[in-house]
């Protein structure tokens, strides 16, 4: 069966997803200077080899991105979805210690997600958990915004955050919740083990129920002045230390 297609645009999203031999790209739509450049920048690689190509110009491909108001760079792309991801199958398959999960409670806008898997896939996060319904897998702004990045991770769609969480501490997982009201530092936690880091909506946190069924509740201790920290930020340094402990 046919997978749906959908538009990403920007250099990096393209390229990359063109990269990706697990990703169906059907067309790309370029200026011809971006091709000179893409065929300048990756003389290699062939990238454009066996892609039905579509020349125009920056205003056809800005009419292309007016809704989503983000700049195309000279690229984009009609693509595919890749393979959906399988939470289950992949805790029971792997051979991999010491795995970090990250769980997105109610996070819609796309652009703090497209941060968030950048910062993921750059520090080594092994996944990321979001809800299906509410995951915005087709947006321009989360592509651009992850820099090529959804090519490199693993996201897993699953229909209950909760359920999920409580079936990961069957499989020997810790979740760590962040709120601003948290019992210590992320930084003087533990990190050894299994662990998923679970963040709240951009606007109103964790849910009360989803903190109840936390095991650690934790804090990024920031200016007293400041009242909090952009999510994607706070994933980003979370992320980076999480990364640097399990390299000691």
């Amino acid at each position: 069966m046919k997978k749906s297609s959908f538009l990403i645009a920007g250099k990096h999203a393209v390229i990359e997803a063109l990269k990706n031999p697990n990703r169906k790209v059907l067309k790309v739509f370029l200026t011809e200077d971006s091709k000179k450049n893409l065929n300048k920048e990756n003389q290699n690689l062939s990238l454009l080899r066996n892609i039905k190509i579509f020349y125009k110009t920056k205003n056809e491909l800005d009419r292309l991105c007016t809704k989503d108001q983000i700049s195309h760079q000279g690229l984009i792309a009609e693509i595919e979805h890749l393979e959906k991801e399988n939470l289950k199958d992949y805790i029971n398959s792997t051979k991999k210690e010491n795995i970090t999960f990250v769980a997105l409670e109610d996070v819609t806008d796309p652009r703090n997600i497209g941060s968030i898997i950048r910062s993921a896939a750059s520090f080594n996060i092994d996944g990321i958990i979001v809800k299906e319904r509410s995951f915005p897998g087709e947006s321009k702004l989360l592509y651009k915004s992850a820099s090529g990045c959804t090519e490199h991770i693993k996201i897993f769609e699953v229909s209950n955050i909760k359920t999920t969480l409580k079936h990961l501490k069957t499989k020997n997982f810790w979740v760590c919740g962040f709120d601003k009201n948290g019992e210590k530092n992320f930084t003087d936690h533990d990190w050894n083990g299994n662990n998923v880091l679970l963040f709240g909506s951009e606007g109103y946190g964790l849910k009360y129920q989803t903190i109840k069924g936390s095991d650690f509740l934790l804090k990024i201790n920031i200016n007293k002045k400041i009242e909090s920290l952009n999510i994607s930020n706070s994933a980003a340094i979370v992320f980076h230390y999480v990364n640097m402990f399990k390299k000691k």
